[in-house]
């Protein structure tokens, strides 16, 4: 439980901050791991994130999101009937749906224009078209949408990633379809990149691999309400759920690794949500999958990275607090104030912190 003494929204307004428009990132760091890694301890240290292996030591285990973002921005059309229909819906495509009594092939997504959508969409080529029944909304709007059969598979063709709206992506879907996954990347189901992981390059890998450093893998498809800004009071944010799974080897390698004092590394706030998720009371990582709707806020004690990569996030978000709550209020905002000083570029294609986790 949160500590009662901490109030969630204060700790919100102590670290806003207005970040200029030119300090977002449009473009990664090439190489990957030539981007700036901010070290926040008990000091502020200024380095690149290729100098990760000075960071890291023998026996280390390095927790990575293998998630793979999706082409889940699709351009549908409605049906043509008795000489109507055939206007253009655009089709966010959220998550898939699990356990509801829909049936299988179940999709939420965002579709714009929502209104005029009717109650069925094409999506794809004229001749073979997948059809998209909506058969539901949710509270935030959203609709769901039943398909005929597994559309992943044909994201890749009919699809364009959907990268984030301060990106300006321009028409250049395919050098965006390399660029905005990690090197790892594996299991197909994010509309948003666990944007840690794209400082990591192979060769990087290779080196940490090579020194005795230790890896291992969850999946969190990521959801576009993650990085949704709270609007109101923190305690009446509403968290999208998150599908994540942990194998019982990574869950097994986690807890090897802890029993026998060794420093787990998340990479991502999104694998610290997913290990928090799973962590039960005798603080055993659990292998297991399921959706997760956990918010960390300060207060809320972190109980298995020791360390944490991440990026630089949006004022207002619920990274902020979660960051906030790993590596304690003071911490973070030191560690804001240097980057915003320091000319660090923020958000998913930008530089990286590493934390040490502090607590309160």
């Amino acid at each position: 439980m949160p500590d009662p003494h901490l109030d969630p929204d204060d700790v919100l307004a102590q670290l806003a901050f207005t970040l200029p428009p030119e300090r977002i990132a449009q473009s990664g760091a090439e190489p990957r791991d030539s981007s700036r890694l901010m070290v926040v301890g008990e000091g502020i240290e200024h380095l690149l994130f290729r100098d990760l292996p000075n960071l890291l030591r023998p026996g280390d285990l390095l927790v990575f999101n293998e998630s793979r973002v999706i082409p889940a921005r699709v351009m549908a059309r409605k049906p043509i009937q008795n000489g109507f229909g055939g206007g253009q819906v655009e089709v966010m495509l959220l998550r898939e749906e699990y356990g509801t009594d829909l049936g299988p092939h179940i999709w939420s997504a965002y579709l714009k224009p929502a209104k005029r959508a009717g109650p069925e969409l094409l999506l794809g080529p004229p001749d073979a078209p997948h059809r998209g029944e909506i058969v539901g909304q949710l509270d935030d709007g959203a609709r769901l949408l039943r398909f005929e059969h597994d559309i992943k598979p044909h994201l890749d063709t009919i699809g364009r990633l959907p990268l984030p709206p301060y990106i300006d992506a321009g028409d250049n879907d395919e050098r965006w379809r390399e660029r905005y996954q990690t090197v790892y990347a594996r299991e197909p189901g994010s509309v948003a990149a666990p944007t840690a992981g794209l400082h990591f390059t192979p060769e990087l890998l290779a080196q940490l691999e090579a020194m005795g450093v230790q890896r291992t893998a969850i999946t969190l498809h990521v959801g576009a309400g993650t990085f949704r800004p709270i609007s109101g009071s923190v305690a009446d944010h509403v968290m999208h759920a998150e599908r994540y799974s942990i194998s019982a080897a990574t869950a097994g390698a986690i807890n090897t690794a802890r029993a026998a004092g060794r420093r787990i590394v998340a990479v991502g706030t999104t694998t610290v949500r997913a290990l928090e998720s799973a962590v039960d009371k005798a603080g055993l990582v659990q292998p297991g999958e399921g959706d997760t709707q956990i918010f960390i806020t300060p207060g809320t004690p972190v109980r298995v990275p020791d360390l944490l990569i991440t990026n630089l996030h949006l004022p207002g978000s619920t990274l902020v607090l979660l960051v906030a709550a790993f590596a304690g209020v003071e911490r973070i905002q030191a560690a804001y104030a240097a980057a915003l000083d320091g000319e660090y570029r923020f958000y998913s294609l930008g530089d990286a912190m590493i934390l040490e986790r502090g607590g309160l």
